[in-house]
């Protein structure tokens, strides 16, 4: 079983929410993002998403952009992330990793081998954000292994969430306000409404995110879902502190304190 369902199996079985975070893979560089996702593991964080840096990533707010050049500055590679994603696995994380990724990044590599190497590397899902689900290429990733991670949006009309859902495996992530990542000072009042919508086309666990910026935000929205997404508020305290002891001490602070909250 795919590691990303035994996770969400065993929220469920425990009656608890799970908290996903993200990270951009070699933001400072790719040893402080191994060291981060030992620590995400051992203070209780459910599944880490990676960004799989790239030149043009519109989908993302300026933190999240910056993060991703400061990672190509620093000589990181897909193949350098897949690289330490796989050393990582050897050393016994256990935790299930999605790659939040361009489809450009996939193509270039090629979908049969990019597929391959990813799940001998340990990857349990990918989250392309630029691949619609009605792509020839589409098809070819959800016939693999690995898991692909739907985004929807709070303006996606029903119809389209319930084709989105049939292609959809893992979990679903609602996109809770419109625009590109960043750090919000409050989270919608649609949430519940919106994912009472995607329940009924599926029965995959909802994770809600973007903007989440600290522990009471991300236990309101884990209540009205399965598990919050947390990524902008990290990656700016990375962003912030840089290759550092104080960065790892400080960011894994932030992040168990989250994983309280959303635990408790």
């Amino acid at each position: 079983m795919n590691r990303i369902d035994q996770t969400f199996k065993r929220l469920k079985r425990e009656g608890k929410k799970g908290l996903i975070t993200y990270i951009s893979a070699g933001d400072p560089n790719l040893a402080a993002t191994a060291r981060l996702a030992k620590e995400f593991e051992r203070v209780g964080v459910d599944l880490i998403e990676l960004g799989v840096p790239f030149s043009d990533p519109l989908a993302d707010g300026i933190v999240n952009q910056l993060a991703a050049q400061r990672a190509l500055e620093a000589g990181v590679t897909p193949r350098g992330v897949l690289d330490t994603i796989s050393k990582l696995r050897q050393e016994g994380l256990a935790i299930p990793i999605v790659l939040y990724i361009y489809y450009n990044v996939i193509h270039k590599w090629g979908l049969e081998p990019f597929a391959a190497d990813a799940i001998k590397a340990g990857v349990d899902g990918i989250l392309p954000l630029d691949l619609p689900p009605e792509e020839k290429a589409d098809q070819f990733v959800m016939n693999s292994a690995l898991h692909t991670i739907r985004l929807i949006a709070p303006t996606t009309p029903e119809e389209r969430i319930a084709r989105i859902c049939k292609r959809a495996k893992g979990f679903i992530y609602y996109v809770s306000r419109e625009g590109v990542t960043g750090m919000q000072t409050t989270t919608s009042d649609t949430i519940g409404s919106r994912v009472a919508l995607i329940r009924k086309h599926t029965k995959l666990p909802i994770a809600v995110g973007f903007g989440i910026s600290d522990g009471a935000q991300a236990r309101s929205v884990a209540d009205q879902a399965d598990a919050a997404v947390v990524g902008s508020a990290i990656v700016t305290r990375i962003g912030t502190l840089g290759d550092s002891e104080q960065m790892i001490k400080e960011v894994t602070g932030f992040v168990e304190s989250l994983v309280k909250a959303v635990k408790a």
